[in-house]
């Protein structure tokens, strides 16, 4: 008799569970607080780990990417203070050469190959019960009320930075989440910033705010506004478009207009305040945790989308290897993966220097070490053409 696992999210991590979980021979359920799937979404890079894994899922046929083609002057534009543009280091020029992604691509990758799989839409788990052969789970339906137990070999919690699946086998929040004292505000833009090419990026990067637009190949650019705050609770209090317009008074720029008055007419947009997920073990029992519940790296660290397809992946390759052995399939599974999750936790710190600098020096700092890095790779990129011409006139002269 095949292994029943109910996974609790219909994003990226759980989709990747549950195709995993399909792969070792077990029979995934999933449930989804909303009452549908969601599409669009804001600008992803997927990194190596992440490519790898969507081959290793099986999506990577069906997974569009939109990097744009590089220009001969720059793809990526940075402003200073005077309001001057200059050519400069994009999200998509880091190491590793990520794949421009909407997280919407991921998400209608996964989801094609979920046929098959049950999924519950406004469903939520409200009580997990462990047995000595089994997990009782009680469910409840958004739109009803109406709750009823079912017993799983397992329980995938997928369902995000504060979820659900964690406060109910975990503990609350707070024994988990790190605040970093900031706050992000991500959503698509209908149109590019006027005088930019629709596939540029722009960054603004100020002492504590910065704007970031990302530009695509065949996609309008998507946009980051993002600021530290010592008061994070304050932040949720009144109009999200009045209070980013505060935040960024004084940053009279035509990007950063745009971005502003682009936001107010936004169909749909992310505003969140930014956390680490920390815990010491991922698991207990029959509950595992994966993606953002499990180790939020947030944004800055750029590795989100790129996690949660590499945990997914790995949990059913673990399962796959120890079939008859849960405990063992979750101690392999988490020591392979702790790694990986906690190198890039600790990166994520530096890398938020780079998003959103803490005070005008690193500013300073900042734009000083890309120029350097920009420069370092225009001379690297003019050795590799100019030894390309010369082996292709070597050849023609013979």
């Amino acid at each position: 008799m095949r292994k029943r696992a109910l996974v609790v999210g219909l994003g990226i991590a759980g989709m990747s569970a549950a195709i995993g979980l399909r792969r070792a021979g077990w029979t995934p359920v999933i449930v989804e607080r909303a009452p549908e799937r969601r599409t669009g979404g804001y600008f992803v890079g997927l990194f190596p780990e992440g490519r790898r894994a969507a081959v290793d899922l099986g999506i990577a046929d069906h997974l569009h990417t939109r990097n744009p083609e590089r220009a001969v002057g720059a793809n990526a534009w940075s402003v200073d203070r005077r309001g001057r543009r200059r050519p400069s280091l994009g999200f998509l020029d880091q190491p590793g050469e990520p794949a421009a992604v909407l997280r919407g691509d991921i998400e209608a990758a996964l989801w094609q190959s979920t046929t098959g799989v049950e999924v519950r839409f406004g469903t939520t788990p409200v009580a997990i019960t462990e047995g000595p052969a089994d997990v009782q789970v009680l469910l409840e339906k958004a739109d009803t009320g109406a709750r009823y137990r079912e017993s799983f070999d397992m329980v995938v919690g997928a369902d995000g930075m504060r979820s659900s699946v964690r406060r109910i086998a975990f503990g609350p929040d707070e024994d988990h989440l790190t605040t970093w004292n900031a706050m992000i505000c991500a959503f698509p833009l209908k149109e590019q910033v006027p005088s930019y090419e629709a596939s540029e990026s722009i960054t603004i990067a100020r002492a504590k705010r910065a704007v970031w637009v990302f530009g695509l190949a065949d996609h309008a650019p998507t946009a980051l506004l993002t600021y530290r705050t010592g008061n994070i609770q304050e932040q949720f209090s009144g109009s999200r478009v009045q209070r980013l317009r505060a935040v960024f008074s004084g940053m009279d720029d035509p990007v950063v207009r745009h971005v502003l008055d682009s936001l107010e007419k936004a169909p749909d947009h992310l505003f969140d305040s930014v956390h680490q997920v920390r815990m010491p073990r991922w698991s207990t029992g029959r509950v595992v945790l994966v993606g953002d519940a499990a180790w939020c790296m947030n944004l800055y660290s750029g590795m989100g989308a790129t996690s949660s397809l590499r945990g997914g992946a790995a949990l059913g390759a673990a399962l796959r290897e120890h079939p008859d052995d849960l405990a063992a399939a979750l101690d392999a599974w988490e020591a392979g993966l702790r790694p990986f999750i906690t190198k890039h936790q600790r990166t994520a710190r530096l890398k938020q220097q780079m998003f959103v600098p803490s005070s005008r020096r690193a500013e300073a700092l900042r734009s000083v070490l890309l120029g350097l890095v920009r420069r370092i790779r225009g001379r690297r990129q003019a050795a590799e053409a100019g030894g390309q011409r010369a082996q292709a006139l070597s050849g023609t002269s013979r």
